[in-house]
């Protein structure tokens, strides 16, 4: 497994993430602590969760994640020193958390107090705000994206909010490093910006989709990351699981993940973006690899990218995983990939 610096924070994460949003939902939590164990066995110390989770959100299971991995750590008292754990504060618009309530100082610490109780720990390594407070580009909204000009103001005294309350918690040993998701390049350098200003603390990480079919990230965040040191914690590496081909010509596998989500992936469903996973798919088999293998030995391979985030829904699925640790790709698949990215440059 190989080892990366966690922005400028010191901390060294590995470059695999054990994603964990289908824990309370589609596993249970026996089988997140069976997860947890053979991950941190191959080497992966480093996990993601969120206040949110599990997906799909819904109040009667919201905090059920963090629940399961406070859960694994008093059963196993002596490896919460082994694993850089982060989560996340959701923003504002979930009605049944804070009543749907903007990200501020006070509920920046009411979410991370409730966090720290269910994941039984006295911190947390990385704290991210799990989306702008303003319109962003997560999940297809790129395509709608309308910034206004007179807004910039109002956005920086919320950026300095919330970095003033990162900071309290930092100081207070409840955080130790910040990192944000869902961002776009102008957020994040805002957030760089006004901590250097004021001296808050320093973005560590930016978590957004990246993967094979989504590389909105390139070129603007990419360059961000790399020069800045705010390195990509890449979710969804495998978009939602359809570059497995399992999706290919309609086709709903009993139990997967867009069977059981329904409309949440329904964006990633085009004609482009079905027909570049095809070709990604035979690519894969002509080279003898495993595609989903492939594409996160692509994503791990990039030169802004800290940590792929996976998630698994059963024990092959992690185990598959595990193995693009050890897979470097050739320059003949690196030009195939490059290839089809042209083709198919935005499919979703």
């Amino acid at each position: 497994m190989d080892y990366r610096p966690l922005g400028r924070t010191g901390l060294q994460v590995s470059a695999l993430c054990l994603g964990t949003m289908t824990w309370g939902k589609q596993n249970s939590e026996a089988e997140a602590h069976e997860q947890m164990d053979a991950a941190l066995a191959a080497g992966v110390n480093f996990w993601d969760t969120a206040e949110l989770y599990p997906v799909m959100p819904e109040a009667a299971t919201q905090g059920r994640t963090e629940q399961y991995i406070g859960t694994w750590f008093k059963k196993n008292p002596g490896l919460r020193a082994k694993v850089i754990l982060a989560s996340k504060i959701a923003g504002g618009g979930t009605a049944w958390i804070r009543g749907g309530a903007p990200v501020t100082a006070a509920s920046l610490r009411e979410a991370l107090i409730g966090s720290l109780r269910r994941l039984q720990t006295d911190f947390i390594d990385l704290y991210q705000i799990h989306w702008p407070q303003r319109p962003g580009t997560a999940f297809g909204q790129q395509w709608n994206l309308a910034p206004g000009f007179q807004d910039a103001a109002v956005h920086n005294d919320k950026i300095l909010e919330i970095l003033g309350a990162l900071q309290d918690a930092v100081k207070e040993g409840l955080v130790r490093a910040i990192g944000v998701s869902n961002e776009t390049a102008w957020g994040t350098m805002r957030y760089l910006q006004l901590a250097e200003r004021h001296n808050l603390p320093r973005l560590a990480s930016i978590q957004n989709e990246y993967s094979l079919l989504d590389r909105i990230f390139e070129p603007d965040l990419a360059e961000i990351a790399a020069y800045e040191q705010v390195g990509l914690l890449a979710w969804s590496p495998l978009a939602g699981g359809m570059i497995s081909g399992k999706y290919l010509n309609g086709a709903r596998p009993a139990g997967a993940r867009w069977t059981v989500m329904g409309s949440r992936y329904s964006h990633r469903d085009t004609p482009q973006a079905n027909a570049a996973v095809q070709a990604y798919c035979d690519l894969a088999q002509e080279n003898g690899l495993d595609v989903c293998q492939m594409a996160l030995a692509f994503v791990m391979g990039r030169p802004f990218t800290t940590s792929a985030i996976f998630g698994a829904t059963n024990m092959p699925q992690l185990r598959n995983a595990l193995a693009a640790a050890n897979l470097t790709l050739s320059e003949p698949v690196l030009a195939a990939i490059a290839k089809i990215r042209r083709d198919y440059p935005m499919p979703y």
